[in-house]
Order: C-alpha cells, then sequence, then structure tokens
C-alpha cells in the first residue's frame, strides 16, 4: 500500500505546487492584451522597484551605493526564452542574484559568472553574472532580484529609467543621507510620464527621493544609433561633497575637481622619456620644419602602435607609461596620447594631455563626473593655436579631425589649472567621394574609362578597409573594392596616386566593364544606367531612433554615356532635388551632343537623417528608387 500512495501524493503535491506557479486565467488574459498593445515584445516588466542607498566606508573615507532591483517579468508570447544579466568590475560585485516564481519560491538555476567578452576591449576588468530564463507558456511570471555595490560613489554616475524589456510600471528610491550633497540631472524627461516625490526623514537624518514611471517602451536594438544618453530617461548623479564631524570634503563639487582627481592619476605615472630619444631623434633627424617633425612623430604613433582598449579597474582612467607602449607596440587611447605628448616634448614642442568624450555622450564638462568622457587625445599648443593629435585614428592627416569629436569639448592639462577648448568642425566637402564614368556600349555592357576620388574622412575609410585586408597581392584587393565582388563588373589597368599617403586626394584611374548592363529588342536599346544606387538601403519604415553617418558626406557622381551612331535617346528621365537642413540631393540628366550626362549627387552635412524626417525621407527613396529602376532606352533614328 505505501508504494501505491506515496507516488500518489507525490503527483497531488506536484500538482498543488504546479498550480502556484502556472498563470492564472486573470494572468493568461493580461498576457493577451499586452501582446495586442506591444506586437514585437515577448516579455514586459510588470513592476519594478530599484532602491539605491549611500553608505560611509570609514575605514577608506569612501562611500559605497548599494543598489537593489526587484522585477516582476511576465511573458507575453506563446513562450519565450531571455537571459538576466548583471554587469560589474574591479569597482563593484554582485551580492545578490536571484530569480523566484510567482509564489516567491527560489527557481534554481544555474548562476554562470564570466569575463565580459568584447571585440572592441583587449584587457578589462568587466564580468557579467548571468542565467539564461525559460517561459513555458503565456502568462508565465518570474520575480527577479538583484543587488549590487560599486565602492566608490565616483563611479556611480547614473541610473537609466529604460530596461532591457517594455516597462508597465517602475518605481527608484533613492535614500540620500544629510551628511552627502548630491546632484540630480534629470535627463531626456520630456514626453515620459514620469513623476517625482521628495520626502524628508529628520528622525534618520535622511531624505528619499522617490520617481515613478509608467509605461516605458524597451532599449531600442538599432545600428547606427545616438548614445543612450540623447535616447533615454536618466538620472546623472554627480556626487559632490560630504561630511564627517562637520568637515566638509569635495567630491566633484566644480569641474576643477574631476580635473584635480585625472591629474593625481597622471602624476603616479612613472615616465622615462629618456628611452624614446634614439627614435624622436631618428624622426626628426634632417628636418627643418615644424611642421615635418611634427607629423613624422604623429604618424609613426599611427603606424605602428596599435590601438587597443584597456579597461582595468583605475587604468581605465590611468594613462599608461610612454616607454611602455612604445616597447609593448600597443595601447589604448590614453597611452598613445601619452606616447605622443612625450616624444612631442622630446622634440621641443608643447604638448598636452586631452580629456575629451566622443559624440556619443551627450553632456560636457560643465558636468563634472566620469561620465562625460570616454576618449584622450593629445593638444599640440603652437604659435598660440590649439592642434589636436588622436592616434587611434590610423590615416587621419595631422591637422584633420574625426567626426566623432568634431564640436567636441576637450579638458587640456595645465598643471594645477586646467583650459576648455572645442575641437573644430569640418564641412561635408572635406569629405567629398567623386566617380566619374565616361562609357560606351560594347557587346551588351558598358565600358569605359572610370575614375574614383577620396578626401578626408572617405579616403581614411577607404585607407583602413584597403589595409586591413591581408594580402600581398594589393591589385587584387583594389579589384575587391573597385567591382564589389560582383563577376559582371571587371576591372583592370588600376592607376592610383600615392595610395601610402595620408595627405591630398586619393586618385584611382582604371578601365571598367559592366556587364548585363544593356539589352537590345529589335530596334531598341535598353541601359541600367546606375549601378551604385547610393542609399537606396536606407528604409526606415520601422526604425525609431536617428540615423547617424560615420560622418558627413558627399558623394558625387557622373556617368557619361556615348550614345551609338544612329540610335536616339527616347527617354530623358526627370531631374530630381531635394534640400532639408540635413541633407541635400541633386539628379539630373542633359543631352550635348551625342552624349548623355548623368549626374547624381547626396550630401548629408549634418551626418544624420533625423528620427522626425523618416516619413519624409522614405516617401524622397520612392523617387531615388524611381530613377535607379528606371531604364533608359535608345531607339533607332528612322532616315
Amino acid at each position: 500500500m505505501l508504494k501505491l500512495i506515496f507516488p500518489f501524493l507525490f503527483i497531488s503535491f506536484l500538482g498543488l505546487s504546479q498550480k502556484k506557479i502556472d498563470p492564472t486565467p486573470e494572468h493568461i488574459n493580461q498576457a493577451k492584451e499586452l501582446k495586442a498593445q506591444f506586437e514585437k515584445e515577448d516579455v514586459v516588466v510588470l513592476n519594478g522597484k530599484e532602491l539605491i542607498e549611500f553608505k560611509m566606508d570609514s575605514k577608506k573615507e569612501e562611500i559605497t551605493v548599494l543598489h537593489t532591483i526587484e522585477e516582476s517579468l511576465m511573458n507575453i508570447s506563446s513562450r519565450a526564452d531571455i537571459q538576466k544579466y548583471e554587469m560589474y568590475d574591479g569597482q563593484s560585485s554582485v551580492l545578490k542574484f536571484n530569480l523566484n516564481y510567482r509564489d516567491n519560491k527560489s527557481v534554481y538555476l544555474p548562476v554562470k559568472d564570466q569575463a565580459y567578452k568584447d571585440q572592441d576591449l583587449f584587457h578589462h576588468d568587466a564580468r557579467v553574472k548571468f542565467f539564461n530564463i525559460s517561459f513555458p507558456v503565456q502568462g508565465y511570471i518570474y520575480n527577479f532580484e538583484s543587488q549590487k555595490i560599486t565602492n566608490d560613489i565616483k563611479y556611480f554616475t547614473s541610473i537609466y529609467f529604460a530596461d532591457e524589456y517594455q516597462v508597465l510600471n517602475k518605481e527608484i528610491k533613492i535614500v540620500v543621507p544629510n551628511w552627502l550633497n548630491l546632484e540630480f540631472k534629470e535627463m531626456n524627461f520630456e514626453g515620459y510620464d514620469i513623476s517625482k516625490e521628495e520626502i524628508d526623514n529628520p528622525k534618520s537624518e535622511e531624505k528619499t527621493i522617490v520617481y515613478k514611471i509608467k509605461n516605458i517602451n524597451a532599449r531600442f536594438k538599432e545600428q547606427q544609433s545616438p548614445g543612450p544618453s540623447y535616447l533615454y530617461p536618466h538620472l546623472l548623479i554627480l556626487a559632490k561633497s560630504y561630511k564627517v564631524k562637520n568637515v566638509s570634503h569635495a567630491l566633484f563639487n566644480e569641474t576643477k575637481d574631476l580635473y584635480k582627481w585625472y591629474k593625481s592619476l597622471v602624476d603616479q605615472m612613472k615616465d622615462e622619456p629618456t628611452k624614446l630619444q634614439s627614435k624622436v631623434s631618428e624622426l626628426t633627424k634632417d628636418v627643418t620644419s615644424d611642421e615635418e617633425k611634427i607629423k613624422n612623430i604623429y604618424y609613426w604613433v599611427q603606424d605602428n602602435i596599435r590601438y587597443i582598449a584597456f579597461e582595468d579597474g583605475i587604468a581605465g582612467f590611468k594613462p599608461e607609461e610612454s616607454q611602455k607602449v612604445f616597447d609593448n607596440r600597443y595601447g589604448d587611447c590614453k597611452g598613445m596620447a601619452n606616447l605622443i605628448k612625450q616624444m612631442l616634448k622630446l622634440a621641443g614642442y608643447d604638448a598636452r594631455l586631452t580629456w575629451i568624450g566622443t559624440k556619443r555622450i551627450a553632456y560636457n564638462y560643465s558636468t563634472p563626473s566620469l561620465s562625460v568622457d570616454n576618449h584622450m587625445i593629445c593638444t599640440l599648443i603652437k604659435d598660440g593655436k590649439f592642434i589636436y593629435l588622436d592616434g587611434t585614428e590610423k590615416y587621419n592627416p595631422f591637422g584633420d579631425y574625426a567626426d566623432r569629436i568634431q564640436g567636441k569639448e576637450v579638458l587640456i592639462e595645465d598643471g594645477d589649472k586646467f583650459i576648455l577648448n572645442k575641437v573644430p568642425v569640418g564641412s561635408y566637402s572635406e569629405n567629398k567621394e567623386t566617380y566619374v564614368f565616361n562609357a560606351k556600349i560594347a557587346n551588351n555592357a558598358l565600358v569605359g574609362e572610370a575614375k574614383r576620388g577620396y578626401v578626408g574622412e572617405s579616403k581614411v575609410s577607404f585607407l583602413n578597409r584597403y589595409n586591413n585586408v591581408k594580402t600581398d597581392k594589393k591589385e587584387n584587393v583594389l579589384n575587391y573594392f573597385l567591382n564589389n565582388e560582383d563577376k559582371n563588373v571587371l576591372v583592370n589597368e588600376i592607376k592610383t596616386s600615392n595610395i601610402e599617403s595620408r595627405e591630398g586626394e586619393l586618385i584611382i584611374d582604371y578601365k571598367l566593364a559592366q556587364d548585363n548592363r544593356v539589352s537590345s529588342f529589335n530596334d531598341e536599346i535598353y541601359i541600367d544606367l546606375d549601378y551604385d544606387r547610393e542609399f537606396d538601403y536606407l528604409d526606415f519604415k520601422d526604425r525609431k531612433t536617428d540615423f547617424l553617418f560615420s560622418c558627413k558626406k558627399y558623394l558625387s557622381t557622373e556617368i557619361v554615356l556615348e550614345i551609338p551612331t544612329g540610335y536616339k535617346v527616347n527617354n530623358i528621365p526627370k531631374d530630381l532635388h531635394v534640400e532639408t537642413s540635413n541633407y541635400k540631393i541633386d539628379v539630373s540628366f542633359s543631352l550635348k551632343e551625342n552624349k548623355l550626362h548623368y549626374k547624381k549627387s547626396f550630401i548629408f552635412q549634418n551626418a544624420v537623417i533625423e528620427a522626425k524626417d523618416f516619413e519624409e525621407w522614405n516617401t524622397l527613396l520612392k523617387d531615388i528608387r524611381a530613377v535607379y529602376d528606371e531604364q533608359l532606352i535608345l531607339s533607332k533614328k528612322t532616315t
């Protein structure tokens, strides 16, 4: 009997237990309603709570930050598999990382803890703790909890309200003790349902700030978007100062405090620039002009020091000694900037370390926070002018600046003081890319002489791609770029200007044959004139965020088609002219004697197509594609 009863009891227990975690009819109905509302989502956060607390570590005299997260997650699809994770590093650790069923009983899942892999980072201390979660049916609910401690408040710079998933309700509670002076900057709140309440508690000598937010979309998963500081509602946490026994201690109260901390890290370095002297002498020997000496040093670092991002504890902020970068032949932006500085100083020039935030970051140095910058370059001060040298920008000419830093504020070292300045902003015309094809018809192909030209960032981009192909047969590489690996495009007799030079325009002349672009029927010839079809992939039907180009763009094309003897052009396509605040597009056709001239130019003067203009762009795209799709028709002349 016992053998019969025990299995029965076990099955009954499982059934009872399963009922406690299976979705209720109400949960299923709620999930269906949410799925109808958020069609592209699989999981939503029904309710989220975050608690941020600050504690004084009296031994280290540092302020720690305890960040606790609780979330109720519901599957709104038939089933879903997700991953919950928490990032940490040498300045933080994860104290709790749990998952519970909806009855708050623990889910026993294997928790993985491993080094975070990022192809852009060679050496760093970032780690990730995570587990894989399966939602078996629609309406299933899990409760997630994590707690993370940041060892020093200066590294706790922001709180983002958006989640990886759609959030229905979230509460963020920040408890600030009276001995701590914090400033909260509310960023990107406009358009969101966010409320705020402040509660003073004299007994506990602290203030509680509560933010509540409703219906915030999941974070966007779109390429070439602005950085998160432009997109999502968040709080910047500015730790100004704190008191111990009524004595005030500054943290990052002003920009000068941020600079003072950066300088303290630089002062810890043990540079031995004399180890660089022989190389500097070699690079400047028999060179008379200052500009050539500076270029030789700058270009040598670009060519010989491999850029490798390095983020490991304090090394994420402290530059590496110049001799180590020189000996290793690799370094991060800080190490490369310091190497350029020390080599230029040995050559007799005034060079300074310089902190900067790329365009990915929305802030400037009016915000004293470690979130304001993510990059370091070198500033050369010569004849009262500031010249910025970025060793990580391979093939970038002296005096040119990558779009990602143009217009951005820089913090330049100046002893115990600092200098604020801005990187100059360049014009789209400085990045011009040209293509000219003088074509005629031969054996159902368009054949003739072609020429391509590149300047500015269009040239830098080409040289990066060209030199990153690992082959000694560089002519094959040029063929690869010029024919787009299309077997119907034949390229030969390639001639280039000095492809090793960073400066001036890169010119590529070649013979070109495009097969299958011409077809003949009876007395008519049909021609597909435009092969490149630039930008016809930019369909923003479902996109939500601004589309960012790598730089300002200016593409100019001219195709000159020789009309065969005895033929005339039946149809000259219509011209297209559009100009907005962010782009200008011109397409024109003209017939001169026996040649058809097809001219096309695309200008993106601000390197962006804004989300507010997507509908307008998509309408324009139809017209652009119509130009690309329209065949040119030639017919025999009648006598």
